[in-house]
C-alpha cells in the first residue's frame, strides 16, 4: 500500500473518530434536558367512555352522585339512562366537591314552544365550584344576549362562535377550569375557564371576573373546593355522561 492510500486511510480513520466523539458529545449535552421522573401515570382512554381516572357523576344508571341543593336527594327524572330537569325542584349539586377539574358533560334541549324566545328556550347552566357559571341555552337560532347564550360565561365572557345544534340533538361541553386562588380572604389569581361546545373552542383560557351574578357586576369572596351545579331553569334540559378529573 502506497503512502498516499496510507493517509486517506488514517485521515478517514481520524474523521470516523471525531464524528462519533461529536455525536456522542452531543448526546451528552441532549441528556441534560431530558427529565425522566416522575412518570405519568398511564391511564386508558376509551372511544366514547371516561377516562379510567376520571369520576362518573351521572353514567345513566341514578343519581347517588347528586344531591338538591335544598338538602336531600336530588329529585330530578331518570329514565333509559338521561337526568331531565325536573321542574321546580330546585338546583342539584355534586356531593364531591372539587377545585380544578377537567368536566365533561352531554346535554340536550327539546324541541322548542314557538312561544320560547331568548332566555326562556330551554335554559339551564353548569357551575363550577357552585359559583362560575357556563350557560346552557337552545341558541339555535334563538337571539339573545350574547353573554347570555350557549357557551358564556354567563353575564362575563361571550363565546367565540355559537356551535348550537339543533334542538332534539345531543351537545357537549369539555370544559378545562381552574380555580381561584386566595390568600386568606384577598384573590391571589383569578380563575381561568376552557370550553368546548361540540368539540369547538368557545372560551380560551377565559379569565373568571368573579361570581356569576344576574344583576350587578361580577366579585370575588374567598372560597375552597365546591361542588358541581346543574341549573333547574324550569325547562326539560337532559343531561348525561356526565364525569370529571381533578387536575
Amino acid at each position: 500500500m502506497n503512502s498516499s492510500k496510507l493517509s486517506s486511510l488514517a485521515m478517514g480513520l481520524i474523521l470516523a473518530s471525531h464524528s462519533a466523539w461529536a455525536q456522542s458529545d452531543m448526546e451528552k449535552q441532549a441528556q441534560k434536558t431530558e427529565v425522566w421522573e416522575p412518570e405519568p401515570q398511564i391511564i386508558a382512554a376509551p372511544d366514547n367512555a371516561p377516562p379510567s381516572d376520571a369520576t362518573v357523576l351521572f353514567g345513566g344508571a341514578g343519581l347517588n352522585a347528586w344531591q338538591s341543593v335544598k338538602g336531600g336527594d336530588a329529585a330530578w327524572t331518570v329514565k333509559d339512562g338521561v337526568m331531565t330537569v325536573k321542574p321546580g325542584s330546585g338546583d342539584i349539586r355534586s356531593k364531591a366537591e372539587f377545585c380544578d377539574v377537567q368536566l365533561h358533560l352531554e346535554w340536550q334541549v327539546p324541541e322548542p314552544d314557538p312561544n320560547m324566545q331568548g332566555q326562556q328556550r330551554n335554559n339551564s347552566g353548569v357551575f363550577l365550584q357552585q359559583r362560575y357559571e357556563i350557560q346552557i341555552l337552545d341558541s339555535y337560532q334563538n337571539r339573545t344576549y350574547s353573554n347570555g347564550q350557549a357557551g358564556a360565561l354567563y353575564k362575563q365572557v361571550i363565546p367565540l362562535v355559537n356551535a348550537m345544534r339543533s334542538p332534539g340533538q345531543w351537545q357537549s361541553y369539555d370544559i378545562i377550569f381552574t380555580a381561584p386562588r386566595f390568600d386568606g380572604s384577598k384573590l391571589s389569581r383569578p380563575g381561568y375557564i376552557t370550553v368546548l361546545h361540540n368539540g369547538v373552542v368557545v372560551q380560551n383560557h377565559t379569565e373568571i371576573q368573579g361570581n356569576t351574578v344576574w344583576v350587578g357586576e361580577p366579585s370575588y369572596e374567598a372560597h375552597g373546593c365546591a361542588p358541581i351545579q346543574l341549573q333547574d331553569h324550569g325547562n326539560l334540559v337532559s343531561f348525561r355522561n356526565i364525569w370529571v378529573r381533578p387536575l
